[in-house]
């Protein structure tokens, strides 16, 4: 399994980003800043709310140096922020009423998941090997479920699903695409991996209920301990706004052996190299 990187930032400073190459990927005639580093099958790792922090970065770095080329596209916030409260605040409520996101219940999926089925496609042309990996967190989390309405996504990972925002079993997906979804995972005998915190205020068990009921046991779900969870050195928007455990593979991982967030961790690594490796056999 990965080690942090010998010379990783420090979490509570804003990441440079200085080892991804920050790309202009257009598709769909739609532009999107991409950080992009590594060598090896594409996963696509998707920011949390409120931007690409520098725990996100470093998740994004642990699946680099597993032997994968990481996608990381910005698609709120600022890159390699700190995320402070009053700013948090406002991006959080500037993705709400974007045309790209549907943040709400009964509103269907995300337009963005479109844009990000295509970048699936445009990282698969590019690093070759079976497929590609995706995790969706927090705001971002359900669109990897999404994108597996396109061929190329074989590893789909929801950390802390919390859309829609007003409906706790909400999905956050049209009912003709999920049961499409449903159809290409017998058919492919594929899975979704989901994590979320038991304690969750944001992601709830009645969400992990709805997946459950949709996708059977074809949704395979982690459900870890509060205990679990990092209390020290949070950033203050996850200390006063989230205020709950929340989010299992960044701010609220707990760094060292023996955590069951690094377990998590090391799961979804795991489960990235056994779907993306071969195509024999997707057990």
């Amino acid at each position: 399994m990965p080690t942090a990187p010998i010379n990783r930032p420090d979490l509570g400073q804003s990441d440079p980003l200085d080892d991804f190459e920050p790309r202009t990927i257009t598709l769909d005639s739609v532009g999107k800043r991409v950080h992009v580093a590594g060598i090896g099958p594409a996963v696509i790792v998707m920011t949390e709310m409120p931007g690409i922090s520098p725990q996100v970065a470093r998740f994004a770095r642990w699946v680099r140096d597993a032997g994968f080329t990481v996608y990381m596209p910005s698609l709120f916030g600022h890159d390699g922020a700190v995320p402070g409260v009053e700013e948090s605040k406002a991006i959080f409520q500037r993705a709400c009423v974007s045309a790209e996101f549907r943040a709400f219940a009964g509103q269907g999926s995300s337009p963005v998941t479109q844009w990000l089925r295509a970048l699936a496609r445009f990282a698969h042309g590019e690093c070759g090997g079976p497929g590609v990996g995706a995790i969706g967190m927090c705001f971002s989390g359900n669109f990897a479920l999404t994108m597996m309405l396109e061929p190329s996504m074989l590893a789909p990972v929801l950390a802390q699903p919390s859309l829609p925002l007003d409906d706790p079993a909400g999905l956050e997906i049209a009912p003709e695409q999920l049961a499409a979804v449903r159809q290409r995972l017998e058919r492919e005998n594929l899975t979704v991996m989901a994590y979320r915190f038991d304690g969750d205020r944001f992601c709830k068990a009645q969400r992990f209920a709805a997946y459950a009921e949709a996708l059977g046991e074809r949704f395979v779900a982690r459900v870890l301990p509060d205990s679990a969870a990092n209390r020290e050195g949070l950033a203050p928007f996850f200390e006063h706004v989230v205020a709950s455990p929340h989010s299992v593979v960044t701010a609220h991982l707990i760094d060292e052996a023996g955590q069951p967030t690094i377990a998590a961790r090391d799961e979804i690594l795991a489960f990235f190299a056994r779907r993306l490796a071969r195509t024999e056999s997707r057990d």
